[in-house]
């Protein structure tokens, strides 16, 4: 019987809006979003694939999935972590990611890494 425990990744998102790549006329609204992707288990593990969903504010889903991220598959031992920077073009000012990593442990087995729903939107300008 396997423990649980030993499969265990984190991730923890930022986003921010880019305003100098988007064209709100235009409905292209651009952001960035910067991933933290922690190993929390007991158990070496790689990052095999990607899959993302992304939801407009109209309800237009996009669904993304590929090797690796940002052209890698890093290895990480326990306690290691891998951050990197992407972004996403979405047609309105507000929206939503979600998704998981297909990680792959150092005992063969295959286990997803949930990456929980988060907003991207455009800043608020308090008056």
């Amino acid at each position: 019987m396997s423990d649980e425990r030993a499969y265990s990744i984190r991730v923890s998102v930022t986003t921010r809006f880019l305003d100098d790549q988007s064209e709100p006329a235009n409905n292209r609204y651009a952001f960035a979003y910067t991933i933290n992707i922690a190993n929390t288990g007991s158990m070496p593990a790689k990052l095999l694939t990607r899959h993302w969903i992304i939801t407009d504010a109209n309800g237009r889903v996009q669904e993304v999935r590929g090797d690796g991220v940002v052209g890698e598959q890093p290895r990480l031992k326990p306690g290691e972590g891998f951050e990197y920077t992407s972004g996403a073009i979405l047609e309105t000012a507000v929206g939503t990611m979600r998704g998981s990593y297909q990680m792959l442990a150092d005992d063969g087995r295959r286990f997803d890494a949930a990456i929980a729903p988060f907003t991207l939107s455009i800043p608020r300008t308090i008056h």
